[in-house]
């Protein structure tokens, strides 16, 4: 069944035609199986390309799969996570890191699902006491589950109070293509140059049909991240498969193009409901995504002809999504619903 034109996630939107391209282009002959195929070490070497030397990357599965093997990288089952309280971690995994981890993971509140240094400090506590999980990691979405962006500065100050208390750095990048794009920076520059210790690289979101990968500069954890991958039901027997899907989006850094579009189109449809009567606009447009609140009887309207979530039922607050298929009519169609209801 074809949804209608949806604005309720990325995920919803098609592959891109040159990921499946090139998922038939690798598609003839044998291979090397479990990533010792040419099409993985490739995948390797661009990731190399992108975060320095001494990068190792791990191809996975999925999202959830991904932030689980970095976050059983990087802790053991008596520490704490600190995250946002509405990261994708914490919310929206069903329980998967904390299960599989074993690590309490510690919501804290953010108005813009953004951690500060001083929030850091503050949820520090209990070191060295048996009785409580210690503080181990801090968790960041870059961009976030409200479309908003750390800076390059925001990052490296959390990531130097982290590292002054004893604590790694994890991003969960699902989204971290919209961030670059957003940042217009490479991605380095604000990860790892910043002190980022490890992240999950999400492509799935961003035309991919489902590869992600795990990205760390530390030679330690590098060498358990095999075991761990394959305990955690992530490792591809057919990896070309998967590899081939970040080559097409390396391509001529089709990726940039895709998470451009994305965001492109979210300030479009930003900024053609600003000042429509009864739309508020509850975060900063600094992604793909567009967070409202407008009455129940519009949104229930909206929803016979355009697919979207509501995020807060009760606060009657809206998520709209954008992705790298959104067209400019497809914005300026929704627009005109919108504004419809409101006149």
């Amino acid at each position: 069944m074809s949804l209608p034109r949806a604005f309720a996630s990325d995920n919803t939107a098609p592959v891109h035609p040159r990921v499946l391209e090139m998922l038939a282009a690798v598609n003839h002959g044998y291979a090397p199986a479990y990533g010792d195929d040419v099409y993985s070490e490739q995948v390797r070497d661009w990731f190399v390309e992108q975060f320095g030397e001494g990068t190792a990357a791990f191809l996975v599965w999925n999202g959830t799969g991904a932030n689980v093997v970095a976050l059983r990288a990087m802790t053991r089952p008596f520490h704490a996570v600190l995250c946002a309280e509405q990261a994708h971690v914490n919310v929206d995994e069903c329980g998967a890191p904390e299960l599989m981890t074993g690590c309490k993971l510690i919501g804290l509140p953010s108005a813009d699902a953004k951690l500060t240094p001083d929030q850091i400090h503050g949820a520090v506590r209990r070191i060295g006491d048996e009785h409580a999980a210690q503080p181990r990691v801090v968790a960041l979405a870059q961009s976030t589950e409200y479309g908003t962006v750390y800076t390059r500065d925001e990052m490296a100050a959390i990531c130097d109070t982290s590292h002054e208390l004893g604590l790694l750095v994890f991003v969960d990048g699902a989204r971290i293509a919209n961030a670059a794009a957003s940042l217009d920076l490479p991605f380095r520059a604000f990860t790892r140059d910043v002190g980022v210790d490890m992240l999950s690289f999400g492509a799935s979101k961003n035309g991919a049909m489902g590869a992600e990968a795990v990205v760390m500069f530390d030679a330690a954890h590098a060498v358990e991240m095999k075991f761990l991958r394959k305990q955690s039901a992530q490792l591809a027997s057919k990896a070309r498969y998967v590899a081939a899907q970040f080559l097409a989006l390396a391509a001529g850094d089709l990726w940039h193009a895709n998470a451009h579009n994305a965001n492109a189109m979210a300030r479009r449809l930003a900024d053609g409901v600003r000042g429509v009567g009864g739309v508020h606009i509850t975060q900063a447009v600094e992604a793909s995504a567009v967070f409202a609140t407008l009455p129940r009887s519009a949104i229930e309207r909206l929803q016979r002809d355009f697919h979207f979530y509501v995020w807060n039922e009760l606060t009657d607050e809206v998520r709209w999504m954008t992705n790298w298929a959104t067209s400019a009519e497809d914005i300026d169609d929704f627009v005109a619903a919108i504004r419809a209801l409101s006149s």
